[in-house]
């Protein structure tokens, strides 16, 4: 297949595995993968951890949690809003950037909620105090200290004032302490790095969403970054010569790196966990099935096998082993059966157990 942009869906979706490193050269380090994805959805942290490991040279889950207690990638609400890895180098420039729309979008919850400026005074005083000595606290730590400090976190209030400050690069992940997330102070955490004007910012972004993510259009961008389609129009202005563009049937364009990847295998199976960038990073075109799936719902895991989706997948922990249980709506070949088998095998690397696999037709 040529390299050049093409509007064929399933030659879209091959392209993607390819430019997200989903196929063809990994990565080796969890920040490499986060860096050059721009930023990394991972509302689903367990789930996110599986999808950089796929994007890796087959990093294991405890050497990304590694990555992640030491600061190499931290967790932070930062774009659409919901949780996504970035690295430390781009935080600062990317919450510049994007924050000041994650609040307008928080607006109305912060009305509902009574959340007013005097409250986020006061609940940032109270998060400053009690985390200025550098231990990490968990969200019930921080829940208590800022009702000592007279804010009240009844329902939905503390997440929203947590997140407030997490915009307002106050705070910021830390350590995990056994299965419960930490916050520290944003300064603490996060190393000195060059700003970026606002062009400069929104500039940087398109191109790194567009090298990783293409073929994709503005509308996907914005989708993706929670930016307006004017700024994701003014940042493919500003970075247009540097991205191949083709225009679909309909008139719309779509772009992609000039220099993709080396060709690369995508026949091979990939379990995509929930949330990964190959799902949640498009509006225009998101998977293509192999046949019509038999119910809803059937799609929050999708099997990939050659570019096309031909299940969902979910996954037990019985006895210190994994088992995989795929549900298909397509019927297998021989050569897709032992992809399957791989990834599976994969998977169990991945989490250090023995890993086995029951198939289910809808």
């Amino acid at each position: 297949m040529p390299h050049g942009v093409t509007t064929d869906p399933l030659a879209i979706v091959r392209r993607r595995l390819r430019e997200q490193r989903l196929a063809g050269a990994p990565f080796e380090r969890p920040a490499d993968v986060v860096g050059y994805l721009g930023a990394m959805q991972a509302q689903e942290y367990a789930e996110a951890k599986w999808s950089i490991s796929e994007r890796t040279g087959g990093l294991t889950d405890t050497q990304v949690e590694e990555a992640f207690d030491h600061g190499q990638i931290l967790r932070t609400h930062v774009l659409r809003p919901t949780w996504h890895f970035v690295t430390p180098a781009d935080i600062r420039w990317l919450l510049d950037l994007i924050g000041p729309r994650v609040h307008v979008a928080n607006g109305y919850p912060y009305r509902q909620l009574g959340l007013d400026e005097g409250v986020f005074a006061r609940s940032h005083e109270a998060l400053t105090r009690e985390l200025e000595g550098g231990d990490p606290r968990t969200r019930r730590e921080l829940g208590v200290a800022l009702r000592l400090g007279g804010v009240d976190t009844e329902g939905q209030r503390l997440p929203y004032v947590l997140m407030h400050a997490e915009l307002e690069q106050l705070i910021v992940s830390g350590p995990r302490r056994g299965k419960q997330h930490t916050y520290m102070l944003f300064e603490q955490r996060v190393p000195p790095a060059p700003g970026l004007t606002r062009e400069e910012a929104l500039a940087e972004l398109t191109l790194r969403f567009f090298r990783s993510h293409g073929p994709a259009t503005a509308k996907d961008f914005s989708w993706w970054s929670g930016l307006t389609l004017t700024d994701a129009s003014a940042g493919l202005e500003a970075v247009g010569e540097q991205l191949e563009a083709v225009e679909d049937e309909g008139g719309t364009p779509w772009f992609a790196a000039p220099d993709p990847p080396p060709d690369a295998d995508t026949a091979g199976a990939l379990l995509i966990p929930m949330y990964d960038e190959l799902g949640v990073g498009y509006r225009d075109l998101r998977m293509v099935l192999s046949e019509q799936p038999p119910r809803d719902g059937m799609l929050s895991r999708p099997i990939v096998i050659g570019g096309a989706t031909v299940g969902s997948w979910k996954r037990t922990l019985p006895a210190r082993q994994v088992v995989v249980e795929a549900t298909l709506f397509t019927s297998l070949g021989r050569t897709q059966t032992k992809a399957l088998d791989a990834v599976v095998e994969r998977f169990g690397r991945f989490l250090e157990l023995p890993a086995s696999l029951e198939i289910v037709h809808a």
